[in-house]
């Protein structure tokens, strides 16, 4: 299956694991990429550019295919070591960033120099076309589905994938919401490019987090997911469980005069506890409305062949019996 992002990554398949805190390892970048995808280290999971450069060279020992590693721009109030963290990139003969958050616009030509092809996720059709005229070579347009930050317009990718594929030219994937093959096809009718799933791939046998995080995914369905920090302007997509609704409680109780410090205590710091200790309850972590769509824990290769090949088969099949 041949794609703009197949030829533009070097991959086999059209899919992309996207960053993800405290699950983004080397294990998991790898895991995804030699199933032919595109798998993606976490950077700023990683608490310093040399502690990045060992986890990049821990996954080029694991797999002698493309993978990226993801740079989340964060709000003014943190300074991470972000030219640090590009030059361990560049070291480590790493050249597909996916980048997050903020606009990596005054980063862009240190990539660029290196060579290194740059896909920004957007949660807006503005924020796209930003991302096109500061020279990122592809975007990945986040749905409302999305775990994660979905943005506050709200937009879902049924809207959100066509309106798009009317404005860009540069490749995009569909993120948000992804998790099987029916909707690797859909987005490819739309008119992405391939697929972004970041909550699918926690639910993988490889995924370096702890067996009551796969489960919980496992269990749950599309109405266990909720909104936390809209009154902040952050909004956050994410599991339900004991932590969050005693956040929704406080946004409740304090209304607009909310500050990101009442709650600072069950958002920041806690997925060491959730993802590594299997503390489910130790916090809010973001999970999207896909884990409806999570019945099994497969291995990587049986998610991304399975889907594609599936994937393969309603194309050449259900679709060409619509056709005649």
């Amino acid at each position: 299956m041949k794609t703009r992002i197949t030829e533009l990554f070097g991959i086999e398949h059209p899919v992309i694991q996207g960053g993800m805190h405290h699950v983004g390892f080397a294990e998991m970048a790898a895991a995804v990429s030699n199933a032919g995808g595109l798998g993606i280290i976490t950077g700023l999971t990683q608490k310093s550019p040399e502690d990045l450069a060992d986890e990049i060279a821990k996954c080029n020992d694991m797999t002698d295919k493309p993978f990226g590693v993801n740079l989340t721009f964060l709000p003014g109030f943190a300074n991470p070591d972000y030219p640090g963290y590009i030059e361990a990139i560049i070291a480590g003969n790493v050249r597909i960033v996916e980048t997050a958050g903020r606009s990596p616009e005054q980063y862009m030509p240190l990539m660029k120099e290196a060579g290194i092809k740059v896909i920004h996720k957007c949660t807006s059709v503005r924020h796209s076309l930003k991302a096109e005229r500061i020279g990122c070579d592809a975007v990945s347009v986040d749905g409302f589905e999305c775990g994660g930050h979905p943005g506050e317009d709200d937009i879902p990718n049924m809207i959100l994938l066509p309106r798009a594929a009317e404005e860009l030219s540069i490749p995009f994937v569909a993120s948000g919401g992804i998790g099987n093959a029916q909707q690797l096809v859909a987005a490819l009718a739309l008119g992405a490019d391939g697929v972004n799933m970041g909550t699918r791939f926690i639910a993988t046998k490889e995924a370096p987090v702890h067996q009551n995080v796969k489960e919980a995914l496992v269990g749950a369905s599309e109405l266990d997911t909720t909104l936390i920090m809209r009154p902040l302007r952050n909004t956050e997509r994410v599991l339900k469980n004991d932590a969050v609704t005693r956040i929704q409680e406080k946004e409740k109780e304090l209304g607009e005069n909310i500050q990101i410090n009442d709650i600072m205590d069950e958002v920041a710091g806690v997925y060491p506890k959730i993802m590594s200790d299997g503390d489910m309850d130790a916090g809010a972590w973001s999970c999207g409305m896909v884990a409806g769509l999570i019945h099994d824990i497969p291995s990587c290769d049986e998610l991304v062949g399975g889907m594609v090949k599936e994937a393969e088969e309603i194309i050449a099949k259900r679709l060409a019996a619509f056709a005649a």
